[in-house]
């Protein structure tokens, strides 16, 4: 990655909720249940080419919260099934 990691290196903040539609991002929600929370992590390519990461949170989010969330959602990432 040669941008790196810069949460500010955009030019201002905007709703990213298209952004995350054309992506084709699902998530399974059945009914009578409450999206409480969300972090979204953007791998953003620059104008020049150059690769950084964006993090945005809904608000009301608390950072120990947030970081919850990330470990937890590292964790599940990381347990890939041993193929066998």
């Amino acid at each position: 990655m040669s941008g790196g990691w810069d949460e500010n290196a955009g030019t201002e903040t905007r709703p990213i909720g298209d952004v995350v539609d054309s992506l084709g991002i699902r998530a399974t929600v059945d009914d009578g249940e409450l999206v409480a929370g969300a972090i979204v992590i953007l791998k953003v390519i620059d104008k020049d080419g150059a690769t950084r990461l964006s993090l945005a949170h809904s608000e009301g989010l608390c950072w120990i919260e947030r970081c919850g969330m990330l470990r937890v959602a590292e964790r599940l990432e990381s347990d890939v099934p041993s193929e066998q």
